[in-house]
């Protein structure tokens, strides 16, 4: 993605994600160095991914179970991170406006975090929520595929489709037993079917989730006024509606009531919510915001 050039893959490869749990299917013990390999003491096995260091495969252990695995050392960290990208057409707004679109916007963000992970030798997964059918990347480790990641994000991330039904997709993608790790959503959340009960199944399932909720600039402070008839993008329903400084009030009350009703829910579940209005630059989100909640460092 041409947005990242090389301060900013610098920059990013000085951060790392911070899980606050240690997920099933992970080394047991804090997550204390982004250094591979810096102790000699034997902590644990995982499964061989592709592009890992083939030095560091237990011959002997293949040669009994004719499977590959890698032996983690007491400082290694392994940690499973999926980026989810709601793709509905919601998200493609405002249209033309690449600057500003959300999910333009998704998938810079996506890019970085995804960078940041496989900089730090963590499991990748990303995948692009869509009503035909879901499109995934990975999982992939190691900062070698992070060119890879980009090339997936410019060609499926840019194309929204149709309704996503956001419960749906996410209770499924708890069902499909990929290993559990640390888990973002980045979604304008306006799903009619909500996202309680998706966001509940992966927390059951041992995930540790965050969502990034990203809403454009007019969708907070709607620059109209007059009569006007307002059509759905994802369902085609209409409504007519006039738009005066009384309405336009109300408009923004329900806009924060919504925002505080999203974040009080994830709070409270042990979830971190992340308000993004499109206008925050990306860096300014990930170097500052994200630290500041305690998701990077």
């Amino acid at each position: 993605m041409s947005i990242f050039d090389e301060a900013a893959l610098r920059k990013l490869e000085q951060l790392a994600l911070i899980a606050d749990k240690v997920r099933a299917g992970v080394m047991k013990g804090d997550r204390r160095s982004k250094k591979r390999g810096t102790s000699i003491e034997f902590a644990d096995y995982r499964n061989y991914v592709k592009g890992d260091d083939l030095r560091r495969l237990d011959w002997n252990v293949y040669a009994r179970l004719e499977r590959p695995f890698i032996k983690l050392l007491e400082e290694e960290e392994d940690l499973a991170v999926h980026v989810l990208i709601d793709s509905s057409l919601s998200m493609n707004w405002p249209d033309g406006l690449d600057e500003l679109n959300k999910l333009i916007y998704a998938a810079r963000l996506a890019g970085a975090l995804g960078h940041v992970a496989l900089a730090a030798g963590d499991l990748l997964s990303v995948t692009v929520l869509r009503s035909d059918g879901n499109h995934t990347w990975g999982p992939h480790r190691g900062q070698h595929s992070s060119m890879r990641l980009f090339q997936f994000l410019e060609a499926t991330a840019k194309e929204a489709t149709g309704v996503t039904d956001l419960n749906l997709s996410l209770k499924n993608y708890a069902l499909r037993g990929r290993r559990p790790g640390l888990l973002f959503i980045l979604t304008d959340l306006m799903s009619p079917s909500g996202y309680q009960d998706g966001l509940n199944a992966l927390q059951r399932k041992g995930y540790e989730v965050g969502v990034i909720h990203l809403l454009s600039p007019d969708e907070l402070e709607p620059d109209l006024v007059g009569d006007y008839k307002l059509i759905d993008a994802e369902t085609g329903l209409e409504a007519e509606i006039t738009l005066d400084a009384t309405t336009l009030d109300e408009y923004r009350e329900r806009v924060l009531q919504w925002q505080t009703e999203v974040a009080s829910y994830c709070n409270g579940r042990g979830a971190h919510y992340v308000p993004v209005i499109t206008t925050e630059p990306w860096e300014q989100l990930v170097m500052q915001t994200l630290r500041a909640q305690g998701i990077l460092k």
